[in-house]
């Protein structure tokens, strides 16, 4: 029987895939535990790494965006601006965008096209990430899930052997009678 035979037999018995091919995934994992080798490891901090820097800047200007103190600070902004067009700037004829503040619109127009997107290939990014993660943490679980019908395996072995050394004692016993 072959390496990959005894895997995928190993697989299917502790998984009860029956006479069938067990999943790749599956598979992937008892190589793993027949290599002793981690399958844990910190999915974030890869990823952060991978990240190039217009992602990186993405994600940043996302979580400023859905800040509460972007909010505040750009509805204060916006307030000024209304404040300062409508009475202080218009009392002396020097307001810059009057009433119906169509610059303001365009400032307003181009953060919207601008931001929506930015914060559009940020969630992808971060639906991507959860993806990823998810998948990890079911190769770590299945590989956990493994072991521990494995140790439930070698414990009943051990048991077993246990309990015919006892039954042998007792037959003993019983063959020479009592004392």
């Amino acid at each position: 029987m072959t390496e990959d035979e005894k895997i995928a037999d190993y697989a299917r018995r502790m998984t009860g895939a029956g006479g069938g091919r067990p999943p790749e995934d599956v598979l992937s994992v008892v190589r793993r535990i027949a290599r002793v080798t981690h399958v844990a490891s910190d999915v974030h901090r890869e990823e952060r790494e991978a990240r190039s820097f217009g992602e990186r800047l993405a994600d940043r200007i996302a979580a400023i965006g859905g800040s509460w103190s972007f909010l505040i600070t750009f509805g204060a902004v916006i307030l000024v601006w209304v404040v300062l067009n409508v009475w202080i700037l218009a009392r002396v004829g020097a307001a810059f965008d009057p009433y119906p503040f169509i610059l303001l619109n365009l400032f307003l127009s181009l953060l919207a096209a601008v931001q929506a997107p930015i914060i559009m290939m940020s969630q992808n990014r971060q639906a991507a990430r959860d993806r990823f993660a998810a998948s990890h943490d079911y190769e770590v679980n299945l590989k956990a899930e493994i072991e521990i019908m494995s140790l439930h395996e070698k414990l009943d072995r051990i048991r077993e052997g246990e309990l015919a050394a006892i039954l042998a004692r007792l037959e003993a016993l019983e063959r020479r009678g009592p004392s």
